[in-house]
């Protein structure tokens, strides 16, 4: 894991500004941290910047830039099967001098182009230059893990890692894209990544599953090298859908197991962290420490079950207890560290447990992301399946019964107690963007968007995972792992978002997907015997989840000045709105949200509305 950045145009980068950008990259890479690489080339100039947080084959000899001949890489991830992958390639004759995943897929690349990605395992963004030709190509792994940021000027092509590097690179401040920051208030993070529009203008990021080219005339070709199939198939039977899924799984968390230094842990209470935590602990008799964030919220304490979790699986635990010290100040930090507003309040708790994985010496994380989107796990995917499954009386009698028992007392959105929601109204999306019009009247203009999804498939449930996989929640959620993570100098892992793993579930006839009550029916069949079973059979979702009033005393004078003292914000935002509704003495979930939301906006506004470049 590491920070690459880069450029590739008519123009030499300064000196000062590649310094600097490297010092900023520190964090993403401090075991080797002033690496780069210049040519020029056809009057083309070629910049690659690379830092590296040492995972595998922690030698220096595996520092990047890392050079083959005519070629040169800078790669940001893991290539998790690259044992498998190098004794492929040694069997043709290529020869290695590191033990690094590195040069295995630089040399993967080399020897097969972009055809090789396919057998590749793994999370990443790279550059690989062919010299000879003046060829660069760009490239991000399949679902999107790691992150690859684009600006593009008269002179040529910018990219990197983190949005602060482009930013330095250019030498110059970057336009607010406010359409987006009001996108973000009112409708939420799940609004984020339906189009390629960012917090910046000009600033786009690479899509997942793509490789960019950029020839010696600067001409780009983008092409998509992972194209998905999505297609049930009734001839397997639900016990042998079982089997595989605990077998792909147990795959999957082998090959992110490997490392060459120490690796921790994200627990909740739930399945998704608890499935993986069980594999290692009880099939890999992996030494596991698990972390998890402590709230006294009655909607988000599981300390019960993660104790009992501990307990019976025998792991070292640390719990990270919510408190209110320094929030605000933490908030905005995090923010400047982002470069953007924060996506929830769930990845500023998520921060606090990288920081503790960080201070006790690990290097990489471990989490459940993309298991909901998979295998269901969301409440309104109750009410999808009663839609799915309407025409079955006898299941779909059954299925509303389990609802009733089950879903009922712990469903809380006001659109979601209804059952038949989707049966009467299969278009109806109101539940996303909840409150949505009530937000946009808080705006000193009001702001509206449509909601919008991606036509993948036929069935309403299996399309909604998918948008959620690809459109909504999970890119959210990785942006944040990501930067999170890397924040402290520590890779984060999902072992969920596996290519076999993935394209395993989406041949699972949607029927199987939820039964007697519980979401991830499938899954906790698939995890029966390794993970415990009060886990499994636990209904109530929480996950890595806070409540606003855990960090913030609205009736505290210097807490409310904070919040509404004067800022550029309010060109944007009624201060009376948001008066009005801190003043209120309990906060329905959205809006807790959309005040974190606000305080989000506020900083970023704040700290780079009219941010000047200190760079020459």
């Amino acid at each position: 894991m590491c920070g690459i950045a880069g450029y590739y145009g008519t123009k030499p980068i300064d000196s000062n500004r590649i310094n600097c950008c490297l010092q900023l990259m520190k964090h993403r890479g401090p075991d080797a941290s002033a690496s780069f690489y210049h040519s020029l080339s056809d009057n083309n100039h070629l910049h690659l910047l690379h830092t590296r947080l040492s995972i595998i084959d922690c030698d220096p000899r595996s520092n990047q830039p890392y050079r083959i001949g005519q070629y040169t890489f800078i790669f940001n991830g893991e290539l998790y099967n690259y044992r498998e992958i190098k004794r492929n390639l040694e069997s043709i004759n290529c020869v290695f001098k590191t033990d690094s995943d590195t040069e295995v897929l630089m040399q993967q690349l080399i020897t097969h182009g972009d055809a090789g990605l396919e057998q590749c395992e793994g999370m990443w963004s790279f550059a690989l230059y062919d010299q000879h030709d003046g060829t660069l190509k760009l490239c991000r792994d399949r679902f999107g893990e790691k992150p690859l940021y684009i600006l593009e000027d008269e002179t040529g092509i910018y990219f990197a890692s983190e949005i602060k590097f482009l930013r330095t690179l250019l030498g110059k401040p970057l336009n607010i894209n406010y359409q987006h920051v009001y996108r973000y208030m009112v409708n939420g993070y799940k609004a984020l990544y339906k189009n390629n529009n960012g917090f910046y203008e000009g600033v786009r990021e690479l899509k997942p599953g793509t490789v960019l080219t950029i020839n010696a005339d600067l001409l780009q070709n983008e092409i998509k090298y992972w194209n998905p199939n999505f297609v049930c198939d009734e001839e397997i039977s639900q016990e042998e859908y079982v089997s595989q899924i605990r077998k792909e799984l147990i795959r999957s968390v082998n090959l992110r197991l490997r490392a060459d230094v120490p690796l921790a842990f994200l627990m909740s209470g739930g399945i998704d962290s608890n499935s993986l935590i069980s594999i290692a602990k009880r099939v890999f008799n992996y030494d596991v420490h698990g972390f998890t964030l402590v709230d006294k919220d009655e909607r988000y304490d599981e300390q019960e079950l993660v104790d009992h979790a501990v307990k019976e699986l025998g792991i070292r635990h640390t719990s990270i207890p919510a408190d209110t010290t320094d929030f605000l100040e933490n908030l905005r930090a995090l923010v400047i560290q982002h470069d953007a507003p924060v996506c929830t309040i769930s990845y500023y708790a998520h921060w606090l447990l990288l920081k503790a994985i960080a201070a006790h010496g690990y290097k990489i994380s471990i989490s459940g992301t993309a298991a909901d989107e998979l295998f269901t796990g969301y409440y309104d995917h109750h009410n999808a399946y009663l839609y799915e499954v309407m025409d079955d009386e006898i299941l779909s009698l059954q299925s509303n019964k389990d609802w009733t028992e089950h879903v009922a007392p712990i469903v809380r959105n006001p659109y979601l107690i209804d059952p038949k929601l989707f049966v009467n109204k299969p278009d109806f999306r109101g539940h996303i963007f909840l409150d949505a019009d009530a937000f946009s009247n808080c705006l000193t203009k009001p702001w509206h968007e449509q909601f919008s999804e991606k036509r993948y498939c036929k069935g309403l449930l299996r399309n909604r995972m998918l948008n959620e996989l690809f459109h909504e929640s999970v890119p959210a959620i990785l942006h944040e792992d990501d930067l999170n993570a890397m924040s402290q100098s520590v890779e984060n892992r999902s072992p969920f978002l596996d290519r076999g793993l993935f394209e395993l579930s989406q041949r699972i006839p949607t029927r199987y997907l939820i039964q007697n009550g519980y979401t991830k029916y499938m899954l906790r069949q698939a995890m029966q015997g390794i993970v415990p079973d009060r886990i499994l059979s636990e209904r109530r979702k929480v996950g890595f989840n806070a409540a606003i009033t855990s960090f913030l005393d609205f009736t505290d004078k210097e807490t409310r000045s904070s919040i509404l003292d004067d800022s550029p914000i309010f060109d944007h935002v009624k201060k009376s709105s948001i008066e009005q509704i801190i003043n209120q003495p309990c906060l329905p979930n959205s809006k807790s949200k959309f005040i974190f939301n606000f305080l989000n906006s506020k900083f970023f506004l704040e700290e780079f509305a009219s941010q000047t470049c200190t760079v020459a």
